[in-house]
């Protein structure tokens, strides 16, 4: 058995499950750009049938943004920081299908603007992973823990990010919303990571950070469930967190 220090606090500890945006990734730094491209095609489209969106802009996904248009903050409980990809879809889509779109054609244009600006991403690969992360998995592999990424992103693509950061070898598992049936906050993909990884959910540590992160580790009965928020003041959401971390130099991993 290993243990987790939280804060100074001690934890045994056997699996670490973390969520991939906003915990591994800075968020804005992958999203923000996605989000951009795919509302201002929204935007575009709607403006041709004479229409627009029927909230604020930045309320459709759960955005913020400057005066140049570009996305600068997001809601984390929003559908952009915690919905899945078929979530997201039906959001957009019934905005264009109260202008008058058919459902099915709706639908078929969010997929096509979402592969337009999914294009973009792959281009750049703006990922930036958060300070200290790297040292906190070198500290788990040594200390003989299995971690596992549970993310709402798809499976392909959480290893494909993961890929681009480096971080691919750390991870015995990574468990996106199409390999369960009910997404966060369900317990079921802490369930299926951690009878995957042959650990008991009592001997598991949960990273996130949304509060549906929190809610998924306590509904599977993890150990500890642990709220990450590099800006305090935006830490208010994480309702359900044991405990609540700024940044990884708040945590270490040891063999005991």
């Amino acid at each position: 058995m290993s243990e987790l220090i939280v804060q100074g606090e001690r934890y045994p500890c056997r699996g670490i499950l973390l969520d991939k945006d906003g915990t591994l990734l800075d968020f804005i730094q992958l999203w923000g750009p996605w989000a951009r491209s795919i509302l201002d095609m929204m935007e575009q489209h709607l403006a041709v049938a004479g229409a627009g969106f029927t909230v604020e802009k930045g309320s459709v996904l759960g955005t913020v943004h400057d005066q140049e248009g570009r996305v600068i903050g997001y809601d984390p409980s929003g559908p952009l920081a915690m919905g899945t990809v078929d979530e997201s879809t039906g959001g957009l889509a019934w905005q264009l299908y109260t202008a008058g779109v058919p459902w099915n054609e709706a639908v078929r244009l969010v997929r096509d603007f979402n592969k337009t600006a999914m294009a973009d991403i792959r281009r750049h690969r703006a990922v930036k992973v958060f300070p200290g992360l790297r040292t906190l998995l070198e500290q788990s592999r040594h200390a003989g823990l299995k971690l596992a990424v549970v993310t709402s992103d798809s499976t392909e693509a959480a290893q494909e990010h993961l890929e681009w950061m480096g971080l691919t070898s750390y991870f015995d598992e990574i468990i996106g919303h199409d390999r369960v049936t009910y997404g966060k906050p369900d317990p079921e993909m802490a369930e299926k990571a951690c009878a995957l990884l042959g650990l008991s959910p009592v001997d598991v540590v949960v990273i996130g950070d949304s509060n549906g992160d929190m809610q998924m580790g306590k509904r599977a009965g993890v150990r500890l469930a642990i709220g990450f928020a590099p800006e305090a003041e935006r830490s208010g959401h994480l309702l359900d967190a044991d405990k609540v971390i700024r940044g990884y130099e708040e945590l270490e991993v040891r063999r005991v």
